[in-house]
C-alpha cells in the first residue's frame, strides 16, 4: 500500500465516522478497529525493508518552486512510532467499545480519535520539517476536542483549554524553530536537515534555534516548567488517556528531540538545557506521583517523571544514552497505556477513582488486579519485566557520564532518589488498591468487567513480560532498527542481557527497591493523607501558578485596552482605522519617498473629466444629506460606485467592471437592511452638544481630505512608475498555454493563484456562518422597536394609503406589481449568470460574478416576497450551498493530486456535445463552480440573517401592540 494512503487512511476514516448514527457502538467501534488495522497491518508488513535500513519515501508536489512538498519518510524510527501509534490505537478502540457508556456521542469519540491517529501518524512519518509543525498542530486541536469530550464537565474543559493553550504556543515556537533550521540546512527536507548536524551547530543562529525547538518539544512532553498541563487532560475519558497521554501525543515531544538528535544533539547547551529539564522533570514527577490519592492523577504524574527520564538520557549526549531513551520510549507505552486502562476498568466497575475508597478490590477482581500488579512492577523496574530493563541501561548512563565532577556525583544519585520514588508509588497503586481489608466506601459492588474490556490490558502486560524475559529475542531487532536512525547510523556496542554481573546499576537498582519498600512501610498512611509538606513542595514548583497568573495579566491588559480603545459607537472607530491607516501610510511615504515616474500620460477626456465631477459632487452631497436624510445618501453614495464601474470599463477592466456593479447592488441592499439598526437623529437643544457636534463634524472633514489625497498622491505616484518586475508579463503569457483560457484575471483566480482564492472563498463563507451565529440571539435597539411601524415596512410615499385602506391591504397592493416582475425575472436571472459562469474562461465574467447576479435574483424574492413566502417555497438553505461550494473547491485540487500533480493544477479539455459543438471545458470551471455556490451562499447567508432580525423586530413589536391593545 502506498505510504501516502497509509498517511490519508486516518482522515477518510474519522470523516466516515462522524456520519454513523451517534449511538450504535458496535458499527463505530468496528469501523474504527478496522481503519486502524488497516494502518498497522501494511506497515507492520515494510518491517524488512525498513530493518534492513531502507528510508521508504514518497513525495507528493505542493510547491515545488518554495521546496515545499508532501513527503512521507519512514525509516526505522519513524517505523516503529507509527507502529506505536497504529498498534495502541488498535486496543484502545477495542477497550473504549466497553469503556463508553450508551449516552456518550460515539461517533464523536472515534471520529475525533481516528483524526487524532492522521495527526500523530503525520508527525512521526513527516519527511519535511515544514509540513511536521502542520501535523504537530493538529495534534494539539484534536487533543483539546478529545480531553473536552464531555463538554457537560467544567474541569474538562479547563483541562482542554490548558493543554491547548501551551502545546499549540509551543508549536508556533516550534515553527519559527524549523524555519531557522532550514534556513541554516538551506532546505527544509528532512534528510538535508539530518545530514546537516555541524553546520547547523556551528552557526551563529543555532542557539535561537534551539531554544525555539526545545520550547516546542518540551511543551508537547509536559517537560519543567510546562508539566503542569498534563494532569489536567486527565479529566478526559480513559481511552484517551491511554492512547494520547501515555503512548502517543506526549511522546511527540521526545519524537523529535530523538529525531533532531543528530542536528541538535552534542553541544553544552543541549546537555545543560534538556539534561537539566529532563532531570528536574525525572524527580518533580515522581515526587508528586507518590502524593496522589487519584489513581489517574497518579499515573499522570508518573508519566511526567518518565517522560523527564527519556529527556534526561536525550540530553546526555551520548548514542547509548540515546538508545536506552528509544527502549524506555517503546516500554514504557506498554505498561503505562496497561495501567491507565486497568484504572478504566477500576473506575468503570466501582464509579470511583479515589485510592482512599478502593482497599481489597483483588478478592472482587483477581484477574485486573494481577495484570496491574504486573504492569506496577515493570513501572516500578522490578526483574524480568522490561521496565527493569530500560531502567538498568538509564542507570548505567548516569554512572558513565562524562561531565563536571559534580554532576558524576549528583545524577546517580537523582536517578537513585527517582528510582525509590517510582518503587513508592508503584506500591501506592498495587497494595493500596488491592490488597488489605475489602472497603465498604465503594459506590457500587466491584466485579471482573467483561472479557474483550480487558483483552487490551492482558496483551500490552504480556508484551511487558515478553520482552522482560527474552529481550533479545523479542525486542533487539526491533530496538536495533529503531535506534540506528537517531543515533546517526551507526548502533554503539549494547547488550540487552538479563545479568550484566553485579555492577555499579545493579547496586542502584537494589538501592532504589529496597528504599522504596522502606519508605511506603514508614510513611504509607502519610502518602494516603497527603501529607501538607509534600503537596506545599508540589505547589511551589508547580507552573500551573504562572500560567494562571500570565492569563489573569493577559485578561487584565486586554480588558483595559478595550476601555481605553474601545467603544460600541461606529464613528470613533472609523475615526481609529482611518488615523492609524493615514499615519502608517504616512510612514510608509517618509521611509521610502514617492516620486512621480516618466511613464506617458493618458490625456484626459472631457466625457471622464465629466464622469468624475459627477462622481465628486454625489460623495460631497452623500456626505452633507447624512445628516438630514441617510436614503439620500445611499443614493447618492450608489452613484459614486457606479462611475466606479464604468472607470473599470473605461480602461478596459471588464471583470472588474461586472464584478464592482454587482457588488454595488449587494452592499447598497446591505446599507439598505442596516439603516434601520442606526438610532434615530436627535436635535440636541443644549448649544454645548451642538458646538461639539459641528467640531465633529469638520474634524471628520479634515481627515476626509487629508486621506483622499493622500491616496490620490500615492496612487498617481504608483501609476507613473516603471515596473521593472512586474509580474504582469508573465500572467499574460502564460495565461493561454498555461491556464488555458484567455481571460487572464479568471485564469489568475483559478488557476494560477487557485490556492489563495480557496482560502478567501474558505474565509466568505466562515463570515457568512458566523454572522448568522451572532445574528440569531441578536435584538434590535429599543429605539429601533420603538419606531412606528409604518416606517419599518413601508416606506413613506405609501403612509397615506396604509391609513386609508389598512396596512394589511395596501401593503399587498403596493408589493403587488413588483413581485410578479421580480419571480418573472428569476429564470433571466439564472440564464445571464449561467452565461457569465460558462464565458468566464476566455471573456470577461466567472463564478464569483455569476453567485452575485443568483444572489441578487434570490435577495430580490427576499424583498418582494418576504422571508417566509421564500423559505416556505424555494428552500434555500444557504450553508448548503457554501459546505458544496467548498467541497467542490477542494475535490478539485485533489483530483489533481490523485493523478500526480501539484494542488489545483488546472487541465484543460474539449468535449463535442450533441447540438451544441465542441465545448471548451477545463478542470477550472469545477473550481469556479465551488466559487459560484460559496458566493451565493454566503451573500444569502449574510442578508437573510439581517433581514430575519427585521422580521423577528416587527413580530415582537406586534406582539407588544396587540397586548398593550388588549390591556
Amino acid at each position: 500500500m502506498p505510504l501516502l494512503l497509509i498517511l490519508l487512511l486516518p482522515f477518510v476514516g474519522a470523516v466516515v465516522a462522524a456520519l454513523l448514527p451517534t449511538n450504535a457502538r458496535n458499527l463505530e467501534s468496528s469501523w474504527a478497529a478496522a481503519v486502524a488495522l488497516a494502518v498497522a497491518v501494511p506497515l507492520a508488513l515494510l518491517y524488512p525493508e525498513v530493518a534492513s535500513g531502507t528510508v521508504l519515501s514518497e513525495r507528493l508536489a505542493w510547491l515545488p518552486s518554495l521546496g515545499l512538498d508532501i513527503v512521507v519518510r519512514l525509516d526505522g524510527f519513524a517505523w516503529m512510532f507509527a507502529m506505536l501509534v497504529s498498534g495502541m490505537g488498535l486496543l484502545v478502540v477495542v477497550y473504549a467499545r466497553y469503556y463508553l457508556s450508551p449516552e456518550d456521542p460515539a461517533a464523536r469519540f472515534y471520529s475525533l480519535l481516528l483524526g487524532f491517529m492522521g495527526a500523530m501518524l503525520g508527525v512521526v512519518v513527516s519527511g519535511n520539517l515544514v509540513q511536521l509543525v502542520v501535523f504537530w498542530e493538529l495534534t494539539s486541536v484534536f487533543s483539546f476536542l478529545l480531553i473536552g469530550y464531555w463538554t457537560h464537565r467544567k474541569d474538562a474543559r479547563r483541562g482542554a483549554r490548558m493543554a491547548f493553550t501551551v502545546t499549540a504556543t509551543g508549536g508556533l515556537a516550534l515553527l519559527a524553530g524549523v524555519l531557522l533550521i532550514g534556513h541554516i540546512a538551506g532546505s527544509h527536507e528532512l534528510d538535508v536537515v539530518l545530514a546537516a548536524g555541524e553546520a547547523v551547530r556551528a552557526h551563529a543562529l543555532y542557539p535561537l534555534a534551539l531554544g525555539l525547538v526545545l520550547l516546542g518539544a518540551l511543551t508537547k512532553s509536559a517537560q519543567f516548567p510546562f508539566h503542569f498541563w498534563l494532569p489536567h487532560a486527565m479529566a478526559a475519558p480513559t481511552p484517551v488517556s491511554a492512547y494520547l497521554h501515555s503512548a502517543t501525543m506526549v511522546k511527540a515531544g521526545v519524537f523529535l528531540l530523538a529525531r533532531l538528535w543528530p542536528v541538535l544533539a552534542g553541544s553544552e547547551a543541549w546537555f545543560w538545557i534538556v539534561g537539566g529539564a529532563g532531570l528536574a522533570t525525572l524527580l518533580l514527577g515522581a515526587y508528586a506521583a507518590m502524593f496522589q490519592n487519584d489513581l489517574k492523577g497518579l499515573l499522570a504524574y508518573s508519566t511526567i517523571s518518565h517522560l523527564g527520564l527519556i529527556t534526561l538520557l536525550l540530553g546526555l549526549n551520548s548514542p547509548l544514552a540515546a538508545v536506552a531513551a528509544v527502549f524506555h520510549m517503546m516500554n514504557h507505552a506498554t505498561f503505562k497505556a496497561s495501567l491507565f486502562m486497568s484504572v478504566g476498568i477500576i473506575d468503570h466497575e466501582t464509579g470511583t477513582r479515589d485510592m482512599r475508597r478502593l482497599d481489597g478490590l483483588f478478592r472482587a477482581m483477581p484477574v485486573t488486579g494481577t495484570l496491574a500488579i504486573v504492569a506496577c512492577a515493570a513501572m516500578a523496574g522490578v526483574p524480568l519485566l522490561n521496565g527493569f530493563l530500560s531502567k538498568e541501561m538509564f542507570f548505567a548512563e548516569t554512572v558513565f557520564v562524562t561531565a563536571h565532577p559534580s554532576v558524576e556525583i549528583l545524577l546517580p544519585a537523582a536517578a537513585t532518589l527517582a528510582g525509590v520514588f517510582a518503587v513508592v508509588y508503584s506500591l501506592r497503586f498495587g497494595h493500596d488498591v488491592f490488597f488489605g481489608p475489602t472497603s465498604g466506601d465503594c459506590p457500587r459492588q466491584p466485579h471482573e468487567p467483561v472479557h474483550w474490556m480487558r483483552v487490551p490490558v492482558e496483551l500490552l502486560v504480556l508484551a511487558c513480560v515478553v520482552v522482560g524475559t527474552l529481550p533479545a529475542w523479542s525486542i533487539g531487532p526491533m530496538l536495533a532498527t529503531a535506534a540506528t536512525p537517531v543515533v546517526g547510523g551507526r548502533l554503539p556496542d549494547y547488550s540487552l542481557a538479563l545479568w550484566h554481573g553485579f555492577n555499579e546499576p545493579l547496586v542502584m537498582s537494589l538501592v532504589a527497591s529496597a528504599g522504596g519498600v522502606l519508605v511506603y512501610l514508614l510513611f504509607a498512611e502519610r502518602l494516603r493523607r497527603r501529607t501538607r509538606r509534600g503537596a506545599a513542595l508540589i505547589g511551589a514548583l508547580d507552573g500551573q501558578r504562572l500560567f494562571h497568573a500570565t492569563l489573569a495579566l493577559a485578561s487584565d491588559l486586554a480588558r483595559r485596552a478595550v476601555r481605553w480603545l474601545g467603544t460600541r459607537r461606529l464613528q470613533p472607530q472609523l475615526l481609529m482605522m482611518f488615523v492609524i491607516a493615514g499615519l502608517a501610510g504616512l510612514g510608509s511615504a517618509l521611509i521610502v519617498p514617492l516620486a512621480w515616474g516618466d511613464r506617458a500620460r493618458v490625456p484626459a477626456t472631457p466625457e471622464f473629466v465629466a464622469l468624475w465631477l459627477i462622481a465628486g459632487a454625489c460623495a460631497i452631497g452623500a456626505a452633507w444629506q447624512a445628516k438630514f436624510h441617510r436614503l439620500a445618501a445611499l443614493t447618492l453614495l450608489s452613484v459614486v460606485g457606479l462611475v466606479l464601474c464604468i472607470t473599470f470599463a473605461w480602461f478596459s477592466a471588464p471583470d472588474l467592471a461586472l464584478t464592482q456593479l454587482a457588488v454595488e447592488v449587494v452592499t447598497m441592499v446591505l446599507f439598505l437592511l442596516g439603516l434601520r439598526w442606526m438610532p434615530k437623529r436627535v436635535e440636541e437643544d443644549d448649544p454645548r452638544t451642538t458646538l461639539r457636534a459641528r467640531w465633529r463634524r469638520r474634524r471628520d472633514l479634515v481627515l476626509a481630505l487629508l486621506v483622499g489625497v493622500g491616496l490620490s498622491v500615492l496612487s498617481y505616484a504608483l501609476l507613473t512608475r516603471h515596473a521593472p518586475l512586474s509580474i504582469s508579463p508573465f500572467f499574460l503569457e502564460n495565461a493561454l498555454p498555461g491556464g488555458g483560457g484567455t481571460n487572464v484575471v479568471n485564469v489568475m483566480l483559478v488557476d494560477f493563484r487557485a490556492f489563495d482564492t480557496l482560502g478567501e472563498i474558505t474565509v466568505l463563507g466562515i463570515v457568512g456562518i458566523t454572522v448568522y451565529a451572532l445574528l440569531r440571539r441578536f435584538r434590535p435597539p429599543q429605539e429601533v422597536i420603538d419606531r412606528p411601524a409604518q416606517q419599518r415596512v413601508i416606506p413613506a410615499s405609501a403612509v397615506s394609503d396604509l391609513q386609508s385602506e389598512g396596512e394589511g391591504e395596501a401593503a399587498q397592493r403596493y408589493l403587488e406589481v413588483p413581485a410578479v416582475l421580480v419571480r418573472l425575472l428569476l429564470p433571466v436571472a439564472f440564464v445571464f449568470a449561467f452565461h457569465l459562469f460558462m464565458r468566464g474562461h476566455n471573456e470577461p465574467g466567472g463564478g464569483f460574478v455569476a453567485g452575485l447576479v443568483v444572489a441578487i435574483a434570490f435577495i430580490a424574492q427576499y424583498m418582494v416576497g418576504g422571508t417566509r413566502w421564500v423559505e416556505a417555497r424555494l428552500r434555500l438553505l444557504p450553508p448548503r450551498w457554501i459546505a458544496f461550494g467548498l467541497a467542490a473547491a477542494l475535490a478539485t485540487g485533489l483530483g489533481s493530486l490523485a493523478l500526480g500533480y501539484p494542488f489545483l493544477t488546472t487541465h484543460t479539455a474539449h468535449v463535442h456535445w450533441p447540438l451544441v459543438g465542441e465545448v471548451h471545458l477545463p478542470t477550472a470551471a469545477l473550481f469556479d463552480l465551488g466559487v459560484f455556490a460559496v458566493v451565493v451562499g454566503s451573500t444569502l447567508l449574510l442578508l437573510t440573517a439581517i433581514a430575519h432580525q427585521s422580521l423577528r423586530a416587527r413580530r415582537q413589536q406586534a406582539a407588544a401592540d396587540d397586548h398593550e391593545e388588549q390591556a
